[in-house]
Parts: C-alpha cells; sequence; structure tokens
C-alpha cells in the first residue's frame, strides 16, 4: 500500500514518484451530458444551506453547486423544487458485503483481507444505497485483536470486489487495519488473551517484533509484518473497536508508545474521557445504538454522547455497524444524535465530510464541492424528519437508487424479492443494459 496523496499535494509534487501514489483519477463516465438539478435545497457540508440551488454534473463528477448558476446550454435540467440535495453518506462502520476475516487459529491476523471475502453482488450493498450510503469502510468482525484489514467500498455498480473498490491509482484496494480490545477477544484458550493486560501485551510484542522487519532484512517476505509496517508508517489507519473508557485509554496508551494512527469505532465511554481524545487529536466513529439484546460494555450508552465530543472539540462521524444498525436508518441515527444535544449542522457533517476525513477520503467524497465524485441524495424533505425518504442515490454521476422504481421501493422497505442477491443485482444490470441502448 502507498500513502495516501491529496490532490493539492500532488499539484506541489507534480513529477515526483510521490505522485503514483494518488487516489484513482476518479469516477468511470456516468453521463454522455452535464445533469443540472435545479430548484433544490442543497446542504453541501461546504458552506451554509443553498436555497433555489443548482447541482451540475457531468462525466461523474460535480461541475457546479451554487445559486444563479449559468447552465450549460446542453445540459439535461431537473427541477427539484420541495425537495432536498445532500452529499452521499459515508459509513466508517460497515459489514455489508457478507465480508469476514480472521479465524480461530490465532487472535492477530493482520495478514487477513476483508477484499478477498467481499461478495459485490450481496442485496445488503442495494440496501445500504436504499439508505443513501455511498461509501462505506466494510470491516470484519471484533472476535480479535487484530482481525484483519478494512476494505472502503464506493457503493457504485460493480460485479466484483474490485468494481466497487476505493483504489490508488495502480489498482490496489484501499483499507485500513480492524483491530479491537474488551471482552470480545477474551477467550484464554488457542493463543487468545484471557484478561484485558495479556491483550496489550500481545499486541505491543506483535508491533515491537513488526518494528524489527521494518527496518531490517526483508528478504523472506511476512505478509503479517508487511501490513504491520504500513499501520506503523501512518500509510494504514488503524480502526480500533473499543467502548469502556479504560480500554479507550489502553488504545491512546498504544498509539503514543507505536504512532500509528488510529480511528477510535464505537467509544460507547468516549464522553468519560472526551478531554483526552480532544487533547490527543483522535477522532470518534460514534454509534447512537448498539448491541441489541444487552451487552454489559455498553451499559453506560448515552445518547448525548456525540453532542459531548462535538463540545470537546473531537471529530465525530456516525457509523451503522449493519447489521446493528440497519444502512437504512442512518439519518434517524443523528436525528436521535440531535435529540442528545449534538448540533444539526454537525450531525449531518457526522454522516458525510467528517467520516471522509477520518477515512482520508475528503478529496473524493463528504461534500458536494466542484471536482469531487458526484455522489448525492435527493430526499424529499428535512434529512431529520421521520417523514423524510431517501428518493434518490447517485453514485458518481450515476442513479443507482429510485424509489420509484418497484424494484428499488423494495430495497427500502422489503417486499418479495428484495432479499436476494440475484434478483437486485439483474434488476440494476437489466436498468443499466436498457438505459445503455437508448
Amino acid at each position: 500500500m502507498k500513502a495516501i496523496i491529496t490532490m493539492r499535494a500532488m499539484t506541489a509534487q507534480a513529477g515526483s514518484g510521490v505522485a503514483a501514489a494518488l487516489l484513482a483519477a476518479g469516477p468511470v463516465s456516468a453521463q454522455e451530458r452535464a445533469i443540472a438539478f435545479t430548484d433544490a435545497t442543497i446542504l453541501t457540508m461546504a458552506g451554509d444551506p443553498i436555497e433555489d440551488g443548482t447541482l451540475v454534473i457531468e462525466d461523474g463528477r460535480i461541475v457546479a453547486v451554487g445559486s444563479d448558476l449559468a447552465v450549460p446550454a446542453d445540459a439535461e435540467r431537473r427541477s427539484l423544487e420541495g425537495r432536498v440535495i445532500m452529499p452521499g453518506i459515508v459509513d466508517t462502520h460497515s459489514h455489508i458485503g457478507q465480508v469476514s476475516g480472521a479465524d480461530s487459529s490465532s487472535p492477530i491476523q493482520p495478514e487477513v483481507r476483508a477484499l478477498d471475502s467481499i461478495n459485490a453482488l450481496s442485496s445488503n450493498i442495494a440496501k445500504a444505497r436504499a439508505g443513501g450510503v455511498t461509501t462505506a469502510n466494510v470491516m470484519p468482525g471484533s472476535g480479535h485483536l487484530m482481525s484483519g484489514q478494512t476494505y472502503y467500498m464506493k457503493l457504485r455498480e460493480g460485479k466484483t470486489a474490485e468494481d466497487i473498490a476505493f483504489e490508488y491509482e495502480d489498482g490496489e484496494a484501499l483499507g485500513g487495519m480492524k483491530m479491537a480490545n474488551g471482552t470480545n477477544s477474551l477467550r484464554g484458550q488457542g493463543g487468545f488473551p484471557g484478561t484485558r493486560a495479556k491483550s496489550a501485551a500481545l499486541v505491543r510484542e506483535v508491533f515491537v517484533e513488526a518494528q524489527a522487519y521494518c527496518d531490517g532484512d526483508k528478504k523472506k517476505r511476512d505478509l503479517a509484518k508487511e501490513a504491520l509496517c504500513e499501520v506503523l508508517s501512518g500509510e494504514r489507519l488503524v480502526h480500533f473497536h473499543t467502548h469502556r473508557a479504560d480500554d479507550i485509554m489502553t488504545v491512546l496508551r498504544l498509539k503514543r508508545e507505536f504512532g500509528f494512527d488510529v480511528l477510535i469505532q464505537h467509544g460507547t465511554e468516549t464522553y468519560k474521557v472526551a478531554d483526552k481524545l480532544a487533547e490527543a487529536g483522535i477522532p470518534v466513529s460514534n454509534i447512537t445504538l448498539d448491541a441489541p439484546g444487552g451487552k454489559l460494555e455498553t451499559m453506560d450508552l448515552r445518547l448525548d454522547n456525540a453532542g459531548i465530543l462535538e463540545r470537546a472539540g473531537v471529530l465525530v462521524s456516525i457509523h451503522s455497524d449493519d447489521p446493528i444498525v440497519d444502512s437504512r436508518m442512518m439519518l434517524r441515527e443523528a436525528a436521535m444524535a440531535v435529540r442528545g444535544g449534538m448540533s444539526r449542522e454537525g450531525a449531518l457533517k457526522a454522516l458525510t465530510i467528517n467520516g471522509a476525513k477520518q477515512m482520508r477520503l475528503d478529496e473524493r467524497v463528504g461534500s458536494l464541492e466542484p471536482g469531487k465524485d458526484a455522489d448525492f441524495l435527493i430526499l424529499d424533505g428535512d434529512p431529520f424528519s421521520v417523514y423524510t425518504h431517501v428518493l434518490e442515490t447517485w453514485v458518481e454521476g450515476a442513479k443507482l437508487f429510485d424509489r420509484s422504481r418497484e424494484e428499488d421501493l423494495k430495497m427500502a422497505t422489503g417486499g418479495y424479492g428484495a432479499g436476494s442477491p440475484l434478483e437486485a443485482s439483474h434488476h440494476h444490470w437489466e436498468i443499466a443494459a436498457g438505459e445503455a441502448g437508448q
């Protein structure tokens, strides 16, 4: 894996070898001519809401956004009076695509790639689009101290994991590293730890060994240590599943010792140590609802957690952990965070640009700005109203969910065929083939 280089850095370093690490140039052309969406309320996440605004897209990218725009003469026009446009949702923690990770052979398996388990034809990807998700960090489970490499999914149309991957210019799929502490990995047998102290000791030991490998002779290739070298260099972000305040502080100690970049996942008790996180500059991917049926680590879950973090100055996103929270309910999750004291603007950003920043994808997604991918939603009302529906989901300039289509409505509400990967994928292929023939 190569380090992510932003577009601005690419300009500054044009011609250098580092520039080769730039994210792939962008989306495949999704429409032959520009489309202008007019008369809408546009929530850009890059400034104040725009009333009676216009969004212009072409070749899978945003060309212009604002009011009183000069629309290209040959552009297709769509009036969206009474509708709301917002960026596609960036889900920083999901398990869609039938993902799997490490097995029971050991507690630390950094060489395992979620990429190798993604089913791009899984119907729950289409279901996530029905909820407005356009980018997702798809992760293996948390029953290990290190369960493998995560997979950054772009919810475009595709038949293979490579088709729907966020990727580097060289085609390598983007992702982070899933780590965990707390009770999930406590087994006390088969090499797994039986205490929290042993959990931390095992992680420290493997990082120390990796440091020696990264700085030494690599004649014999070691896939696990290669992945850990990427973590230690900061090229691969650690997504750390952790709930209790004491476990969160263990994460901070590990970060201080080994210097890796980390995003706290879940962080049920982050409100107890919000000042420590803010001081350390550590972001949090928060979940409003967690662990149906009860889980001891989530006993102190509070609805005002996200709001407390926001006011402390912590960069906060909101995730689904689908299937813990259905991907179609993410707008409701954010509304609940507002009810718990988070600002409205903060909750909208927690669904979009904040997650993009946390995953280092904000040059491409998370806000509606010229040059970014044309990933956006069309809603029939206020995003936080229980009466509002996602009407359309666009990914890279392609409309991939349309509530007015019978089969898409099934993905939003349920119905015969909605749970069938074959039915769902065939439907979209038929639509794509029909539109191509027009």
